[in-house]
């Protein structure tokens, strides 16, 4: 049975989004929604909520149904409101009144520690905001549920805890959800959709399988697209030489025949489509400029501590030597951002219990992006980073998506996909031996994942990355650190950790 029904859909926003999207979601659908940042999948869900009017085509719904939309964030008048009392204000009216233990029931449902329910939204982490929101649509027993970047601000405990959660929602619940949490899509969706400004494509798979389907039929695409081409310049060569034939003998049906293959030829190029090529995170290219140290970084038995100097673990022995990938693995609160820190610390100033070659030329990006000036300008941090002139730079921003109308534009202004692509961009500019990076995946979509992966891997870089995300650090990793009780221990390989943490791995 179905419960919305997309008919010839589209939306232009200054540029258009999406157009002549046709689509049926049923009741046993949980429909992945994949496109680059900025490429319409948070406006398809609110035209499916019916928050905002689609520029073309028609949403067609099911009698009485109830949405629940869950956004990627708080509005901020909700800030100052207590978690409780937010989800309290979801119920209607007269149930708020009478059925408050609804609320108490939800919560406990989505396991929100007591100590955070009374506490107002602004003071609590992204990831109990995220749990508040979702709560707030779940009290009201939607009949199809939009959740947009659920995993956002999760750590892998709380992954697996939505994964289920979601598992044991009853099975004729639709869903849509978007995610950049390629793991996370294959655990909970059964279908996807490529929105794709024309042409999206709907498969009944999770990701993975969809992600292959996909590239064999934009494969197929682009050799049908070679072919037409191919078979046009042939009826125009054949035209040409009935054409030369026919004035030399006056035929006049010959010079018909030739206008005849010249409009097969042009119907043919105007039907040819180009395969469709995604242009997401831009060009990520990093670089790496080469060491002969045999160690870039040397960790002397540290002690990791908090800020407040209470023990954490101890690091026994480590190096880190050119080409390592290493992944520092731990649960939340373990240390592993203190780690990170400490190291850059090192490479800026030295420290006690951490030696560093005089051949390393680092690269640091932090989860929050806080190396990028809200104030600065995308053009501003690009020429201070390098001593090439403006064009160039303008040009090297366009390259890695940041277009020229945000060239000039304070960060503050960019969204997280932006920003995460600007520090993508003044890494490689660095033109480093070592990349020291915690979370790099957050904000960028799955092509800016995939490019980042194939450049770390394919400049054969040394790093030390800290991530969650599933996909990215077993891709990447060709060496593990897991922080476990009070010691930092090598480990072959991702899985246990994983499976400590989620419980399936």
């Amino acid at each position: 049975m179905s419960v919305i029904n997309l008919n010839a859909l589209g939306v232009t926003l200054g540029d258009p989004l999406f157009r002549d999207l046709s689509l049926t979601l049923s009741k046993p659908d949980r429909l992945g929604l994949i496109a680059a940042n900025g490429r319409g999948k948070s406006t398809l869900l609110a035209c499916l909520a019916d928050e905002l009017t689609p520029t073309t085509g028609e949403i067609t719904r099911a009698r009485g149904l109830r949405i629940g939309h869950v956004k990627q964030s708080l509005p901020a008048e909700a800030l100052a409101v207590t978690l409780y009392d937010w989800v309290l204000a979801a119920l209607p009216g007269e149930q708020a009144d009478y059925e408050s233990w609804r609320v108490d029931v939800v919560l406990d449902d989505l396991q929100v520690p007591y100590e955070f329910q009374h506490q107002p939204l602004g003071a609590l982490s992204g990831g109990w905001q995220r749990a508040a929101m979702l709560a707030a649509a779940w009290i009201t027993t939607p009949d199809l549920l939009l959740l947009d970047e659920p995993t956002n601000h999760l750590d892998l405990n709380r992954i697996a805890f939505l994964e289920n959660w979601l598992s044991e929602r009853p099975r004729d619940l639709p869903m849509v959800i978007t995610s950049h949490d390629r793991a996370f899509l294959d655990a909970t969706t059964n279908r996807t959709l490529f929105l794709r400004t024309e042409g999206s494509r709907v498969f009944q798979l999770p990701f993975s399988a969809a992600r292959a389907a996909l590239d064999e039929v934009d494969a197929a695409d682009a050799r049908r697209l070679a072919n037409d081409l191919k078979k046009a310049q042939q009826l125009r060569q054949q035209a040409a030489k009935l054409k030369n034939v026919g004035i030399n003998s006056g035929s006049d049906l010959l010079l018909t025949k030739t206008k005849q293959l010249a409009e097969r030829a042009d119907r043919l190029e105007a039907a040819a489509k180009p395969a469709h090529r995604e242009h997401s995170a831009g060009d990520i290219r990093l670089t790496n400029s080469g060491t002969h140290a045999k160690a870039l970084i040397t960790l002397d038995d540290l002690t990791v501590q908090t800020p407040d100097g209470q023990r954490l673990y101890s690091t026994g022995q480590k190096w880190i030597t050119p080409g390592d990938r290493i992944v520092l693995l731990g649960a939340n609160g373990t240390g592993k951002t203190q780690l990170v820190r400490m190291i850059q610390q090192a490479l800026t100033g030295g420290a006690e219990h951490i030696r560093c070659a005089s051949s390393v030329v680092p690269a640091y990006s932090d989860q929050h992006l806080s190396q990028l000036a809200d104030n600065d300008t995308p053009l501003a941090l690009v020429t201070a980073a390098s001593d090439i002139g403006d064009q160039p730079a303008r040009n090297l921003l366009a390259g890695a998506g940041i277009k020229f109308a945000l060239q000039d534009t304070a960060v503050k202004a960019l969204s997280g996909g932006q920003k995460a692509r600007l520090a993508m961009l003044l890494l490689r500019l660095r033109n480093p031996n070592f990349y020291l990076l915690d979370e790099p995946t957050n904000h960028l979509d799955i092509e800016g994942q995939e490019a980042l992966e194939a450049e770390l891997i394919g400049q054969d870089a040394a790093c030390l990355l800290v991530s969650h995300d599933r996909s990215f650090l077993r891709a990447v990793g060709n060496r593990f650190w897991w922080i476990r009780g009070r010691r930092l221990e090598e480990v072959a390989s991702a899985d246990a950790f994983l499976s400590s943490e989620m419980g399936a791995g």
